[in-house]
């Protein structure tokens, strides 16, 4: 979104997209509550009570 836009404002701009280590990124909480919505596997992102308590939330 954010190339695009720029792109519209100044055709001449070249945008490069860069992704950060893990250490220096975030998650959203939106991101976090769809990937428990669809069963997937949250331990990478979230404390083990939180990832529980989604489980339990998206159960049925």
């Amino acid at each position: 979104q954010l190339a695009n836009m720029n792109r519209a404002m100044s055709p001449d701009l070249e945008s490069v997209f860069l992704t950060p280590k893990a250490k220096f990124s975030f998650l959203s909480s939106t991101l976090v509550r769809e990937i428990a919505s669809m069963g997937g596997q949250l331990s990478a992102f979230v404390d083990p009570v939180v990832e529980e308590a989604l489980k339990k939330r998206f159960k049925d």
